[in-house]
């Protein structure tokens, strides 16, 4: 069977606090259904939690700003007051501060959207996006967890890792297009071909129309953080598949000797 979130522990040796693993399974179900409210008997279900222990649950985080609720009060969703602690993580990362610029160039040079990304469990997250000049989004994927199984960002860091340590849920992988790998021995040979060819390639398998070149980060062993370049399927010409390649390469080596593990240096994971 599979674990609950309420049913997560501390840590080897550490006994979970109840109430604390509720309240982070809870910000963590809101933030994942992003604006699709959710009603109170939803959160008690999927959460596995006596109805009146979320009631007051929800109540408490309203009252502190970390859960919103509509004007009924029936519907529940997740609150400003999260911003801060996202916004704090990025301010305060200097890997993210440092790369930055280099995501400024590889998007200056191709003209295509770049991104930033670090493994978090079986997803990645994303820490940083420059937007294509020729299209442009109206929603940022900053902050946004991905199945890393599911796009070049993921499987370029999951290519780091020997098959038997890869970070995958169990049973059957979830898809995000009809191109994302569902099947684990297939993506288990694409993973080889990441290894051999060096970056990984995504068509169409996190967004439909959409194909990406992931390239992981190795200052960290193995590598949690990677970079990618988006690119849609219509314009990816031969010629610009490679310059997009060369470019993503020549940026991956300068981050990775700007970021070059440094004596003294916190180790957060």
């Amino acid at each position: 069977m599979a674990e609950s979130r309420t049913d997560r522990g501390a840590g080897p040796g550490v006994r979970g606090v109840k109430s604390a693993l509720r309240t982070v399974a809870l910000l963590e179900l809101l933030a994942e259904r992003a604006d699709r409210p959710a009603r109170l008997d939803e959160l008690a279900t999927e959460l596995g939690v006596p109805r009146s222990s979320m009631y007051q649950l929800l109540q408490t985080l309203v009252d502190c700003g970390w859960v919103r609720t509509d004007t009924t009060g029936s519907l529940y969703g997740i609150g400003i007051r999260t911003l801060l602690t996202g916004a704090s993580y990025l301010d305060s990362d200097e890997r993210v501060r440092a790369i930055r610029p280099y995501l400024d160039e590889a998007s200056d040079a191709l003209g295509e959207t770049i991104h930033l990304a670090r493994l978090d469990g079986p997803h990645v997250v994303y820490l940083a996006t420059r937007e294509s000049h020729e299209y442009l989004r109206t929603i940022s994927r900053v902050g946004r967890r991905v199945p890393a199984h599911a796009g070049a960002l993921g499987k370029a860091l999951l290519a780091e890792r020997p098959d038997a340590e890869l970070p995958l849920p169990e049973g059957q992988l979830a898809a995000l297009t009809e191109s994302t790998h569902t099947d684990r021995t297939a993506l288990l040979a694409d993973l080889e071909r990441v290894r051999e060819r060096g970056y990984a390639i995504d068509r169409e398998e996190t967004v439909a129309g959409i194909a990406g070149f992931g390239f992981a980060l190795r200052y960290d062993e193995p590598a949690v953080d990677a970079i990618s370049c988006s690119v849609p399927v219509a314009r990816l010409a031969d010629a610009h598949q490679s310059r997009v390649v060369s470019v993503m390469r020549e940026i991956q080596t300068k981050i990775e000797r700007l970021l070059s593990p440094v004596s003294g240096a916190p180790d957060w994971r």
